[in-house]
């Protein structure tokens, strides 16, 4: 398995990814605009979000986007690590751990002074791999959708 910057070619398998990622957090239905949107900003080189993929003999296994933003709190912009996805067959194999350690890499390359990112509180199999390669903050989300 190598973790690899997405290419135009990967569309296709990348959008099963996607979609499998938008069910698993119960979203089916997003706009197919948002979805041509995201992809489109990946390949921007005015946006700030990226992704990688996780590819194993020309297949794809999982997917990583973030961003890099400025924060109030440090002169360094920060990255936000926003989805994260494994293919079901690929899962603890190591891609999710690989996905994200390759984000730290392009995180330090930018001079960013952290990584962060959110889950759901009931993935637990994720956290499991999270509480080993980053710190809990303790912080708690709250959202308005307007």
């Amino acid at each position: 398995m190598r973790v690899r910057e997405i290419e135009p070619g990967d569309k296709a398998q990348w959008a099963v990814l996607w979609q499998g990622y938008l069910e698993f957090y119960q979203v089916p239905d997003l706009a197919a605009e948002i979805t041509e949107t995201t992809w489109g900003r990946f390949f921007d080189p005015n946006e700030p979000v990226h992704a990688l993929v996780a590819e194993e003999d020309g297949v794809l296994l999982g997917l990583v986007h973030y961003i890099f933003h400025r924060n109030t709190w440090c002169l360094e912009n920060v990255c936000y690590l926003e989805d994260l996805f494994t293919a079901s067959p690929a899962r603890g194999q190591g891609v999710g751990r690989a996905l994200i350690e390759a984000v730290y890499a392009k995180a330090r390359e930018k001079k960013a002074s952290r990584v962060y990112w959110l889950t759901h509180e009931t993935n637990k199999t994720a956290q499991a791999l999270y509480d080993r390669i980053a710190d809990k903050t303790g912080f708690i989300q709250y959202r308005k959708n307007l």
